[in-house]
């Protein structure tokens, strides 16, 4: 980061690839004009490809996808012809790690997962059945590689699908916590997913198991509102990196009345003290200005399907 009086500049490397961007045209040509003194680089000009990632820019702002990587996984696959599935889940079907033959070859479910982790950087429809799915990779099973292809045939339905990130949007923090009780069925573990929204932007999302069992239903939302929670601080201290003010505190909603009435009450009760940690981490961020609770319906609680597989309609 490099910030002067008027103009703010801003270098990603990663490797031998850099991104620099700035809200001056001057200070770009002294930062290159810099580095080719040392390092002898090649401007490729402005930003269309990167890491895989496309950027297009449209009059709306910029598109972020990866739609040559997702072309090119359906190829590999040999699934061009298939017939596309409407969702990347079946909610019927549930996902046991001891049932089904063993695969022959559990190389290719390696490869095939790995290559769909990297898609969730800009497919956040697929994030929870990759989740799902990536538990198994020490022992994959026919079951486990049948739901993968199913993913390909519904990426196959719009390879294109990415994120739009507009120029033009209000500067203000959205987010929605959510967590579905003891999905796993092998550990009954419960799942926690979280979207953060910059205006109409999605800049941070997260689809994930629990760490640990939680005995209700409470507290499987108390664990996942303190993970967004730790999450909202930190984007708040990037914004502070980079010299970018965003009024807080940050709107955060949650479709549990229970979770919300405990993390505004200051008092503990004896059937509290099991989640008296994550009590402690929302409390603090509320208090701090950081967030404020809202409910949100469950039918318009957009994390939800970071949680569980939806039927189409829903979905």
């Amino acid at each position: 980061m490099k910030k002067s009086a008027s103009d703010i500049t801003a270098l990603l490397v990663y490797v031998d690839d850099v991104v620099l961007t700035t809200n001056s045209i001057a200070e770009i040509n002294v930062v290159k004009d810099h580095l080719h003194s040392r390092f002898h680089i090649k401007d490729l000009g402005p930003i269309k490809y990167f890491l895989g990632l496309e950027v297009s820019r449209c009059l709306d702002g910029l598109v972020l996808n990866q739609r040559k990587y997702c072309l090119d996984l359906i190829s590999e696959t040999g699934m061009l012809g298939c017939k596309p599935a409407p969702t990347p889940f079946d909610p019927s079907i549930k996902l046991h790690a001891d049932e089904g033959a063993l695969l022959p070859d559990p190389s290719s479910f390696w490869r095939l997962i790995g290559r769909l982790l990297y898609l969730t950087n800009t497919r956040t429809d697929i994030s929870f059945v990759v989740q799902q799915l990536s538990q198994f990779v020490s022992s994959p099973r026919e079951p486990h590689m049948q739901q993968a292809l199913r993913i390909i045939r519904y990426l196959k339905n719009a390879p294109g699908y990415g994120l739009l990130y507009k120029s033009n949007t209000s500067f203000k923090i959205q987010a929605f916590s959510d967590s579905d009780w003891a999905t796993c069925a092998t550990t009954r573990r419960s799942v926690s997913g979280y979207f953060v929204f910059l205006g109409t932007s999605l800049v941070a999302w997260k689809s994930k198991k629990q760490t640990t069992v939680s005995r209700s239903s409470s507290k499987a939302e108390y664990r996942a509102l303190a993970s967004l929670a730790c999450e909202l601080q930190w984007i708040q201290y990037l914004f502070q990196d980079l010299h970018f003010s965003v009024p807080t505190p940050y709107t955060t909603f949650c479709d549990n009345n229970y979770t919300i009435h405990i993390a505004k009450n200051p008092t503990f009760h004896e059937r509290t003290k099991h989640i008296e940690l994550d009590c402690h981490i929302i409390r603090q961020k509320l208090v701090d200005g950081l967030i404020h609770l809202f409910h949100v319906p469950s039918r318009s609680q957009l994390a939800d399907m970071f949680t569980k597989s939806l039927h189409p309609s829903t979905f």
